[in-house]
């Protein structure tokens, strides 16, 4: 395990229980907009890395419906227990399977998944390692199957950086201990990553540029 990842693990324990008021209330609609994004069907298996707090996976295992079935990978343990208690909560857990582990090596079998979903995580990771999280999404998703991400975003060719966010980018580079993800041109990677890319939405967080893009495993 990495010191990279042996962090995010600790911060996202401590933060757990407080995520949903910390965060989620400015991240909730970006996230959203992703999922819907998505596309799930009834019937269809998905899989959400970094599902944190479980706000997602309860979405998805509503759109995939009780014939579907929803997985989800996140580095915390913390976070799993309040996942699983929102679960039981709203009657989903018969067909949700939460794990703890590492997205550069995912547990999965190859082409084993119809959609695979991540919201404001794959900037959480080291820019050398997002093409190694990006091939193994490719490798758990089957043939002309999705992949949704919903980060935080480069500003557009042309467009200027906002204070804050030229202040969220120093702050990373100086402190990543405290402020631990950074903009990443997210259609970029998964282009490289060998997808085609399907759709692109816009949007904003506190004046910071975060874009919804959806990918599609060439068959």
């Amino acid at each position: 395990m990495s010191e990279t990842h042996e962090t995010n693990q600790s911060f996202y324990d401590r933060i757990s229980h407080a995520y949903d008021f910390l965060a989620d209330a400015n991240e909730h609609k970006a996230r959203e907009t992703g999922e819907r994004s998505l596309n799930l069907q009834p019937g269809e298996r998905a899989l959400e890395i970094g599902y944190g707090t479980g706000n997602s996976v309860v979405n998805l295992a509503k759109l995939v419906g009780p014939e579907g079935e929803v997985c989800g990978l996140d580095v915390s343990p913390g976070m799993k227990s309040v996942a699983e208690k929102k679960l039981a909560e709203a009657g989903l857990s018969n067909n949700v399977h939460l794990s703890v582990g590492d997205a550069r090596s995912l547990p999965y079998d190859d082409g084993s998944f119809d959609a695979v979903f991540m919201s404001l995580t794959l900037e959480l990771f080291p820019l050398d390692e997002i093409p190694n999280v990006l091939a193994e999404i490719r490798r758990v998703l089957r043939a002309g199957g999705r992949f949704g991400a919903v980060s935080m975003a480069t500003v557009m060719e042309g467009e200027t950086a906002s204070a804050l966010e030229k202040t969220y980018i120093w702050m990373h580079r100086h402190f990543p201990h405290i402020v631990d993800c950074q903009p990443i041109d997210v259609v970029g990677l998964v282009r490289e990553a060998g997808f085609e890319v399907q759709t692109v939405e816009e949007m904003a967080i506190w004046t910071m540029p975060v874009r919804a893009v959806v990918g599609i495993k060439p068959s």
